[in-house]
């Protein structure tokens, strides 16, 4: 397969797989790689075109039978919170937010390992070793971070590491249009701070404070329970046939999932 910088990005199709969302269903994926000088811009051509990115492939769907995944992206400037956010974010005060290069750590791959045990056990990600972890983490052509969430510490300062448990992180990318959510994790003991609102209402408040639109969340899967909580967060706009389209929530049942 030629993984080579060219003038115009070769694209492939995988072999037909079970669909990790909805039972009964076969999924397959169109892929490209990401490298090269043209990486990063090829990424926000694609992520605003439905795309994903791992390590160093952009992909999206190309099921024959489905069209259940659907490209979702917050609309930064004009989100506010929901009284329910508001007490996710009253509930983690004490959390610091901090933004690193993209580049792994033992204690990031702890909290990952943890998270992936206790929610994504039958997963494609399950059997993930600490060279797999830093793989994803570090083999990036585009502008990527990592955003480490801690519990502030007692008599923690201003220091460049902040001291404190490492509660949960963020794998982002910065595009020219706003922040991409590429994989996110959290220690599930926590789960009454609803970790994984926080970290989308944090990545909302960095997009508004760079000035950018969108927040991408990858897709959401109609009919998927754990993909639900994906539409709460309004106004959001959906990657139809016609191109991105305002969404409108009264039209699902309401989610109750943080």
């Amino acid at each position: 397969m030629n993984t080579q910088a060219s003038p115009s990005p070769q694209f492939y199709l995988t072999a037909p797989a079970a669909c990790p969302y909805l039972p009964h269903e076969m999924e397959r994926k169109v892929f490209t790689h990401l490298v090269g000088p043209r990486a990063a811009e090829m990424n926000d051509i694609l992520t605003q075109g439905g795309f994903r990115r791992s390590q160093n492939i952009a992909y999206r769907p190309a099921c024959e039978a489905c069209r259940a995944c659907v490209s979702v992206r917050i609309l930064a400037q004009e989100f506010q919170p929901t009284n329910s956010m508001k007490r996710v974010l009253a509930h983690n005060v004490d959390v610091i937010a901090t933004e690193f290069p993209a580049q792994p750590s033992s204690e990031q791959y702890s909290l990952f390992r943890r998270y992936l045990d206790d929610r994504h056990q039958q997963g494609g990600m399950s059997d993930m070793t600490v060279l797999d972890y830093a793989i994803m983490v570090e083999d990036t052509h585009v502008n990527t971070k990592i955003i480490e969430y801690r519990k502030r510490e007692e008599g923690s300062g201003l220091e460049t590491r902040p001291r404190g448990e490492l509660l949960a992180a963020a794998l982002t990318d910065t595009m020219s249009d706003g922040l991409s959510m590429v994989y996110s994790y959290f220690n599930p003991e926590y789960d009454k701070r609803s970790l994984g609102t926080f970290m989308i209402l944090d990545h909302v408040k960095r997009t508004k404070a760079l000035g950018l639109p969108h927040v991408y969340l990858g897709y959401w899967v109609q009919g998927s329970r754990k993909m639900d909580y994906k539409t709460r967060f309004q106004p959001q706009e959906h990657l139809t046939p016609r191109g991105w389209e305002r969404f409108d929530p009264s039209t699902m049942p309401e989610s109750t999932h943080d």
